[in-house]
């Protein structure tokens, strides 16, 4: 399986998403690939301050992520893509019609959605590290529930899970 994180520059939410996802992964031995992207990232721009800072009390390295726009990535090759705002998902479809039916919101796949509201996870960019923090604390709640779900629907058509 190949997740795709999306924000908009992949230097806080989309970043944050991925390294969090990959411990869960590495510490679940699951067989789930993912990377992050930016509907407008600067290629090759790091992670922001914050959300290496962050991380670390997460006991997650995101020191050497640099950011990819999305248009570098074989989007067709994805199997499920979770964005972090409803705004990023609906660019994603507007952009990529043919996946329409792989493309949530975090909150959305992770059934966080409060009936189709508040679906989007702010932005820290230019904000404190209370800010960052909230932001990362959200996101985790997303990534365990989201990586949960998965290994569930592994498990109900396999009748175990794919490890």
């Amino acid at each position: 399986m190949n997740i795709l994180f999306v924000c908009t520059g992949n230097t806080c939410r989309s970043a944050m998403a991925e390294g969090l996802a990959k411990k869960e992964i590495k510490n679940k031995n699951l067989n789930i690939n993912v990377c992050s992207a930016g509907i407008f990232a600067m290629q090759g721009e790091h992670a922001s301050y914050n959300s290496v800072a962050i991380m670390k009390e997460y006991d997650v390295d995101i020191v050497t992520h640099t950011a990819t726009a999305i248009e570098n990535f074989d989007i067709g090759k994805m199997d499920l893509i979770l964005c972090a705002t409803n705004n990023h998902k609906n660019q994603v479809i507007m952009r990529y019609p043919n996946v329409k039916e792989k493309v949530f919101t975090l909150k959305e796949y992770a059934g966080l959605d409060k009936n189709g509201e508040d679906m989007d996870i702010k932005d820290p960019w230019g904000y404190d590290i209370n800010s960052y923090r909230m932001c990362a604390a959200e996101i985790s709640l997303c990534v365990d529930k989201i990586i949960e779900k998965i290994e569930n629907e592994k498990g109900e058509n396999s009748g175990e899970f794919n490890r």
